[in-house]
């Protein structure tokens, strides 16, 4: 069975930067690409970044980029995310996914495999 658990969430001062971490057991994650979405209450799941799986294409909404970066080693945990200049829009759930293919994907319904989420609260 596949796991992808996230860590790192917690309450982040706005203005302030957190980073959060996915760890996959189970198989390797070989050939897949690796995103991040969340979801805040009340609100669409959203995609956040993706990244393939060689770590040399990665893809940011609009709504982020600039302000966070994803980054995997495949070596130890799969994937993280960095965001900086945080503001009470970003509190939401986090969750970490995994979709098999060789390129990026922006969308749920590529990703088969998702952990259980990390709260993300930010502080004013």
């Amino acid at each position: 069975q596949v796991q992808l658990v996230e860590s790192g969430g917690g309450v982040v001062q706005a203005g302030g930067s957190l980073r959060l971490s996915c760890a996959a057991s189970g198989r390797t994650f070989t050939n897949y690409a690796m995103g991040w979405f969340r979801q805040a209450p009340g609100k669409e799941r959203e995609f956040v970044p993706t990244i393939n799986w060689s770590g040399d294409i990665t893809h940011y909404p609009h709504s982020v980029k600039g302000r966070v970066t994803i980054s995997r080693d495949n070596a130890k945990n799969p994937v993280y995310l960095q965001m900086i200049n945080v503001s009470p829009e970003d509190a939401a759930v986090y969750y970490c996914a995994a979709a098999r293919g060789s390129t990026v994907y922006y969308t749920r319904n590529y990703y088969s495999d998702w952990g259980q989420g990390t709260q993300v609260t930010v502080s004013s």
